[in-house]
């Protein structure tokens, strides 16, 4: 088996050009080595449908497309802030979209991919309004709109966000472990690779839960992010990219 690479929150936008070059170095130096690319979600920091595909989505979507072409495989799933990426950028980019909850065999074992938003159940607050964004009646009705007011309401939407996030406890923003264990449980699974809490770390799991580990990957700044390797010979290995 090759190596696989698992990133995510990269939260990409045409406001943040340092981390835009990070990403492209890490695409054209790093990942053509690895057999496979798993981006868990956030790939995007707004992503308001696929139609409405800018010069900095084409770039974006145009870099992936020269990994692939390469010959590395390469997977997305949706995050908080990127729900909306469908089958036109995973066509134009080479990728195949992941499902939110997507099981996956390696030589460690079965290993369970997610977002990781869906663990942070103490944020109720959250879980609602997640869904009230996820259900198909608000997509039809969002996607209905001319972009640039699906635009304007993404802006809100996120300015309001971060100011709730801003008054919330730390420990609600975390993952709830009897979350965690339910869905490793649900899937059978030794592993859970996940992104959203930015709290990068590999987490050996003990109770009912030993010999189970959660991997938890770091989000993408300037100086760097923390990334996760898997190698048959080197098992699970977080590392820091550096620009």
């Amino acid at each position: 088996m090759g190596e696989r690479l698992f990133i995510a929150d990269l939260h990409l936008s045409a406001q943040r050009p340092e981390v835009t070059r990070l990403f492209r170095a890490f695409i054209q130096r790093r990942a053509p080595a690895a057999q496979a690319l798993y981006i868990l979600g956030d790939l995007f920091d707004i992503w308001i449908g696929d139609d409405a595909l800018d010069a900095f989505g084409r770039e974006i979507a145009d870099l992936l497309r020269g990994l692939t072409a390469q010959g590395s495989a390469l997977y997305l799933q949706h995050g908080n802030r990127d729900f909306l990426l469908g089958e036109d950028f995973c066509a134009r980019s080479g990728a195949h979209l992941l499902n939110e909850e997507q099981g996956l065999e390696l030589p460690t074992g079965r290993c369970l991919l997610m977002h990781g938003d869906l663990l942070c159940s103490d944020d109720e607050d959250y879980q609602r309004a997640r869904a009230l964004l996820h259900s198909p009646e608000f997509i039809a009705d969002f996607l209905a709109k001319p972009p640039r007011q699906r635009l304007q309401l993404a802006q809100e939407y996120r300015r309001r966000s971060g100011e709730a996030t801003s008054l919330k406890a730390q420990d609600i923003m975390d993952v709830n472990p009897e979350t965690l264990l339910r869905y490793m449980q649900r899937h059978q699974a030794q592993s859970l690779i996940h992104g959203h809490t930015h709290r990068p770390g590999l987490h050996e799991l003990g109770g009912s839960a030993e010999g189970k580990r959660r991997i938890v990957l770091g989000d993408w700044r300037p100086e760097g992010a923390v990334c996760l390797s898997l190698q048959a010979d080197q098992g699970f290995r977080l590392f820091d990219f550096r620009p």
